[in-house]
């Protein structure tokens, strides 16, 4: 075959040819191969040719046509010798990763017509991948781990990878004496295939014995070795935190130190040296040589170019006087934030009032002995407003409820916090992930900026099926909660896709039916009455028919019935003073307790016959300022308090409401059907939650709450409705009296109040949990609480410091189609009411209920 070839050269390839096509000749020697005659070939540099047709030599396992697809090179192609799109093509070949060198000949030159051959060497094939030292079963999770697949093509930046990420395994681990063995073999089948050995030698894991610092004087030993975080000492006992030696967090804990000397004026602190060495018990040592330098203290702090505000509204900021003792980071902090959502620092002030484009920046202008004199800096710049703004991302939620949700609006001056408060009220709708991104483009020239807020929808319906067996009969339910429904659309079809969804309204339906009984309700709720301010209407009703049990023979006797009617109806408002994060809810509830021959106790009374009613006003100020996550907040708080009343019939009736003596049964059911035909009472209520974030997934949830229920005439005395049931997972079962169920883990359900229920209850709570995923389809986060709490008949019996305690663990799931679950494993230090022995490990199942 006769093929006469030249080699262009790479190095021609890749250099610029933005200027002018040179008119000059250039020769270039043609090398017949099969013979050693040379002879000239003349073509110009620069000039346009015609690509006649690409030849490829040294496959073995593509084809010609697949090399030319990957060149992106096609025939009839305008190109110049040499020229970017020849430079390109190269380029496309390496990038495939299928190719270890590439070579590129002319071919043959026919006027203006050029044939090009790209000689290549494809790489080897990884064939098999076997790894020893492990056990089998970590060798498959390693190979998986990073990603070893049969038919990869074997590079050297692979083979130096896969060693170093084994390595690194390893020592991450403790392991600090690994050493990987890597041997790349040709198989002898195929010449460009490869089978892959690694061997692993882990040792023994490797602890750190002492960490010994030299030169430190203002900061004890102790205190620095507080100050690392991930690198710790051998400390038997010490569970949650290892004392492996980790490189990337052992430089991490470097910077920790000297953070904290900077903290405390030592600005020039500085590591001198760190060695490792080993000891006899195959631990190590850390020995740090520190020089802590002098301790420096703030001189005058000058503000520089503030015209919006003045030097002392500034300074309520900084919070940093003449004389403080030098601290670089809270001066940063201060200036520029601490990179949470409720940062209070100069930047921020001038981002919320517009002031979109300023910077602000403290420089050392002078150090004198241990003075350092600062200057904050303000470019103020123009005020920027809003021009546009929008949602992305909402594939079911209709625009207009995210719309009415957003602070910042087309026009108002740029504000950072209404930015971030925006992202809360997003994600307190419950219908997205919390991870809200916000995307602003900021026009300098115009001084304005256009804000995208891009979200990720989740479920937003419910559903509850379930079926069991107890009782001596079989209880059934189904449950179906839709929380972002649309019922202007309900009679659209094409709105069904299954149901019609998007105008953020919520729709429960719920029957549970059994031998004994059987429950059916209904609620709605419109968070925004008429379209255009946050005013919330809310209705309920349901009905309930409980029948004796013969709990002997467990026969039911339906001629004998408990019958409940109830409906509700409710107003929120969100109110704008003290400030828009309170809100005002009313709500008007009637429940009719129908008694036929039933045998139910009210108080210390059996009542056979009668009805029974409830009719009550509730009104709850709020205030709720937890964020961003709906399931998982991690930052604000939320306070309540609420008044629920009946009207005071005793007190204008003009009834003798004293029980008289002598009387006989169906005289007694008479009276007391009579008595408390109307019930009447008053409750007040108070709750609180704190919520505190030490990093992005560790918060502290505290709370502490408070209810009374008190009655108007003491003839009547207290309700029998009404009461408080303390202890258990706190979740409300099949109740007939209204009782207010209060969870207190560690103890059996209700087993805190006494048989009749408690008139007043307290408990304090502190959870710290920590979240492992927040996805849109589940969030997860484990638990650790402690809890105390109790419930008391009367106020002579109150004491608030007789508590009934205990601690313990869990986890959340919270899954947007069936709601939350969990599983607690509490311990009661304390007895129950009546006992002497203390509780004890309980376990409570958590459905449909955060803590």
């Amino acid at each position: 075959m006769k093929l006469f070839s030249a080699l262009i050269m790479l190095t021609a390839l890749f250099s610029t040819f933005n200027t002018k096509a040179q008119t000059t000749k250039d020769s270039l020697s043609i090398v017949k191969k099969d013979t050693t005659t040379v002879k000239n070939l003349t073509f110009e540099t620069g000039k346009e040719y015609t690509l006649g047709g690409i030849s490829v030599t040294g496959l073995k396992k593509f084809s010609e046509e697949t090399v030319r697809v990957f060149t992106g090179l096609r025939n009839g192609q305008i190109i110049k010798l040499p020229g970017d799109k020849l430079t390109s093509a190269i380029k496309k070949l390496y990038e495939s990763k299928q190719f270890s060198n590439v070579d590129v000949y002319l071919a043959k030159l026919d006027g203006d017509t050029v044939y090009l051959q790209f000689d290549v060497q494809e790489l080897p094939q990884l064939n098999s991948v076997k790894i020893s030292g492990i056990k089998k079963g970590k060798a498959k999770e390693l190979k998986k781990d990073a990603e070893l697949k049969v038919g990869a093509m074997v590079t050297d930046n692979l083979i130096v990878t896969t060693k170093n990420y084994f390595t690194k395994k390893y020592t991450d681990k403790g392991f600090l004496k690994t050493k990987v063995s890597l041997d790349v073999k040709t198989d002898t089948a195929d010449a460009n295939v490869v089978n892959m050995a690694i061997h692993i030698y882990k040792g023994r894991k490797i602890k750190i014995k002492d960490i010994i610092f030299t030169g430190n004087k203002a900061l004890s030993g102790t205190k620095l070795r507080k100050a690392m975080k991930n690198t710790k000492e051998k400390l038997i006992g010490r569970f949650w935190k290892g004392s492996k030696y980790i490189e990337e967090d052992y430089q991490e804990d470097l910077e920790s130190i000297l953070d904290k000397y900077s903290r405390l004026g030592y600005r020039d602190a500085r590591i001198l040296s760190d060695k490792i060495t080993w000891n006899d018990d195959n631990t190590i040592n850390i020995n740090l040589e520190l020089e802590e330098g002098r301790q420096y203290r703030f001189a005058e702090i000058l503000f520089v170019g503030n015209k919006e505000y003045t030097d002392e509204q500034l300074q309520r900021y900084l919070k940093i006087e003449k004389g403080d003792v030098y601290n670089g980071a809270v001066l940063k902090e201060r200036v520029k934030g601490d990179g949470t959502p409720t940062s209070q620092d100069i930047s921020t002030l001038y981002q919320d009032n517009g002031f979109l484009f300023s910077s602000v920046d403290a420089i050392e202008t002078k150090v004198k002995n241990d003075s350092i004199t600062v200057e904050i800096r303000v470019r103020e710049d123009e005020k920027a407003r809003i021009k546009k703004v929008t949602v992305s991302g909402n594939d079911k939620t209709n625009d207009h409820v995210l719309f009415r949700e957003l602070r910042v609006k087309p026009g108002d001056l740029f504000s950072r916090s209404a930015i971030i408060r925006s992202i809360r009220e997003i994600g307190q709708l419950g219908f997205f992930d919390s991870n809200v991104s916000p995307d602003v483009v900021p026009d300098y020239q115009n001084k304005t900026a256009d804000i995208d807020f891009t979200v990720a929808e989740k479920g937003g319906s419910q559903i509850e099926l379930q079926g069991g067996y107890g009782g001596g009969s079989f209880i059934g339910t189904l449950g179906l909660s839709f929380n972002n429904f649309s019922i202007k659309n309900i009679f659209n079809k094409e709105a069904y896709k299954p149901l019609p969804m998007g105008d953020g309204q919520t729709l429960a339906l719920r029957l549970q039916t059994s031998r004994t009984y059987s429950t059916y309700s209904f609620s709605f709720t419109e968070p925004w009455l008429g379209g255009k301010k946050p005013k919330s209407l809310s209705f309920s009703i349901y009905s309930s028919t409980q029948y004796q049990l013969n709990y002997t023979t467990y026969d039911v006797d339906k001629s004998k019935s408990l019958g409940i009617l109830g409906a509700s109806i409710g107003l929120g408002q969100r109110l704008k003073w003290p400030d828009d994060y309170f809100q005002l809810s009313q709500t008007i509830a009637y429940q009719s307790f129908n008694l036929n021959d039933y045998g139910f106790r009210v108080g210390d009374a059996i009542l056979n016959n009668g009805t029974l009613n409830n009719l009550s006003y509730n009104a709850t100020l709020s205030r709720n300022s937890a964020g961003p996550s709906l399931i998982f907040p991690t930052y604000g708080s939320e306070f309540s308090l609420g008044i629920k009343a009946t009207f005071p019939y005793s007190l204008v009736n003009g009834k003798d409401y004293s029980e008289p003596s002598g009387l006989t049964d169906t005289e007694k059911n008479d009276f007391f059907a009579d008595k408390y035909k109307w019930l009447e009472y008053y409750k007040f209520s108070a709750k609180g939650k704190w919520y505190t974030s030490f990093t992005d997934k560790l918060v502290l949830m505290t709370n502490a709450e408070l209810g009374y229920l008190g009655y108007y005439n003491s003839e009547v005395g207290l309700s029998p409705f009404e009461r408080y049931y303390v202890g258990g997972d706190g979740i409300a079962q099949f109740q007939l009296d209204g009782r207010e169920t209060i969870g207190l883990r560690g103890y059996e359900n209700n087993q805190l109040s006494s048989a009749q229920g408690g008139s007043i209850y307290n408990k304090f709570q502190l959870e710290l949990r920590y979240s492992i995923t927040d996805s849109p389809s589940a969030s997860i986060y484990t638990l650790g609480f402690l809890e105390a709490g109790n419930s008391y008949d009367n106020f002579n019996q109150f004491n608030p410091f007789d508590l009934k305690r205990s601690a313990g663990v869990g986890v959340r799931i919270f899954m947007p189609a069936f709601g939350l679950l969990g599983i607690d494993f509490a311990h009661g230090f304390d007895p129950l009411p009546g006992e002497s022995v203390k509780s004890g490990w309980q376990t409570h199942f958590i459905i449909g209920r955060q803590f």
